[in-house]
């Protein structure tokens, strides 16, 4: 076998272990940070056994790493670029694939009738202050990694911050990546309270693996 044929059939390990859609979905939350096994099971409803057998599958194709603490095996992604593997799938499939447009269509793009906020763009509302910027996932997510200057309001307490939050700026609510619902009730909420709200293009993966800065650590006691 010549050396580019063996290098294809490592790469084609790597390809396999994509070509599941709970693994696809395990990847998606690891890339919040790292996890145990139980926290994955819980977070993508799968049974730990089953959990476990996929992330095995993971960590062999080099796609994730593992660590134990105590008696919890803890995996994290193996690169920061993993989401930005997991972008381009997605995009070539909403292109070419029918299916795909019509689920995007039906279930995304209807929900929300204004043009997401990009990446450059948020960086420059902020900055001259035209743009507040919420992280509307679980705590644990955010404290392990958001986009800086960003106030944790997990989505399911956000009707208790309403009154802290500015009528005069824009406010922008990002969470796991473009197809994630949190987003979309956030700003379907906060447009219902009065609010000019948007939601960010994709998600803090995405962010991260773009080089943009990340800051981590405990929410604002403020929000």
């Amino acid at each position: 076998m010549s050396p580019k044929k063996k290098l294809f059939e490592q790469f084609a390990r790597v390809a396999k272990s994509l070509a599941s859609p709970n693994r696809l979905e395990l990847l998606e939350a690891l890339a919040q940070g790292e996890k145990s096994v139980d926290a994955l099971a819980q977070a993508t409803g799968m049974s730990v056994a089953n959990t476990s057998h996929h992330l095995q599958i993971l960590r062999d194709s080099g796609l994730a790493e593992s660590r134990k603490e105590g008696l919890q095996v803890i995996y994290r992604l193996s690169d920061d670029q993993i989401p930005t593997l997991m972008g381009c799938i997605s995009r070539i499939a909403e292109k070419h694939l029918a299916e795909v447009e019509r689920i995007v269509r039906e279930h995304f793009d209807t929900r929300d009738a204004l043009t997401p906020v990009g990446r450059n763009e948020l960086m420059a509302r902020v900055k001259e202050g035209g743009a507040m910027v919420i992280d509307v996932r679980p705590v644990e997510e955010y404290q392990a990694g958001h986009i800086p200057g960003a106030i944790n309001v997990p989505v399911d307490e956000l009707p208790q911050h309403l009154k802290s939050l500015p009528h005069d700026q824009e406010i922008v609510a990002y969470c796991r990546g473009p197809y994630c619902m949190l987003a979309f009730e956030a700003v379907a909420a906060l447009r219902e309270a009065g609010y000019q709200a948007r939601r960010l293009e994709d998600g803090f993966p995405e962010w991260k693996a773009d080089s943009r800065p990340v800051d981590s650590g405990t929410p604002d006691p403020q929000a």
